[in-house]
């Protein structure tokens, strides 16, 4: 209960700037959240459908891994049945690796989302709380200039004080906001390298590969002379 008191003086007597920083604070906790959730989401997601594509192509059943990626929301769903797509039309490894790629990249716009906004934020809020401060002090000295001169340095002191209130809440908000980027962009990163990896070893299970990109077709008993 006493901390609880100590935070609300401490978030009254830094001033109004307060307001705008504790809104930026909120928001950026909520993007953060959201992100979690979704990035949690869609890791869980890919783990499952990966277990599920690896017996589908380990039989070459290509339409049950066209169906998959049809109904499933996993990013690495939609990336296999692109390659599996484009296979249909070439043999060739480097085709069927672009069409994985750009699924990749497709996904990537998702995994990436508002993330770059808590960095902002986290900048806004510094800023803000340095701005509070100045606009503070520039108060407080206009105060003190017409103020008694035996109690000018106690005024003085307390304003500043009150003043600095506004500069430790800004960083106090920033540097929460600062780490969830970071944890985010780590975990944004590790769901791209794991679909980029899953991406290859679903491919070398395709059995398409870089010294024989075209397969024999029936009939054919050996390949053309130059």
């Amino acid at each position: 209960m006493e901390f609880i008191t100590t935070v609300l003086r401490f978030f009254q007597n830094g001033g109004p700037f307060m307001y705008p920083i504790a809104l930026v604070l909120v928001v950026g906790v909520a993007v953060a959240l959201e992100r979690w959730l979704y990035l949690t989401h869609a890791k869980s997601a890919n783990r499952k459908a990966f277990q599920q594509l690896m017996p589908l192509l380990k039989k070459r059943d290509y339409a049950g891994v066209m169906k998959l990626g049809q109904t499933s929301n996993a990013p690495i769903a939609r990336i296999i049945s692109a390659g599996v797509a484009r296979m249909s039309q070439s043999q060739r490894r480097d085709d069927i690796e672009l069409a994985m790629e750009e699924g990749v990249m497709e996904a990537m716009p998702r995994l990436e989302k508002r993330t770059p906004y808590l960095a902002t934020l986290a900048n806004i809020a510094t800023l803000l709380g340095l701005l509070g401060t100045i606009i503070g002090l520039i108060a407080a000295f206009t105060a003190v200039a017409d103020a008694d001169p035996a109690e000018k340095a106690n005024l003085l002191s307390a304003s500043i004080s009150v003043a600095m209130n506004t500069t430790a809440f800004g960083l106090m908000s920033a540097i929460p906001l600062l780490l969830f980027h970071a944890t985010l962009q780590t975990k944004t990163t590790e769901i791209i390298d794991s679909l980029e990896m899953a991406g290859v070893k679903c491919l070398n299970l395709m059995g398409v590969g870089t010294a024989a990109r075209a397969p024999a077709k029936p009939g054919a008993d050996s390949a053309p002379k130059a």
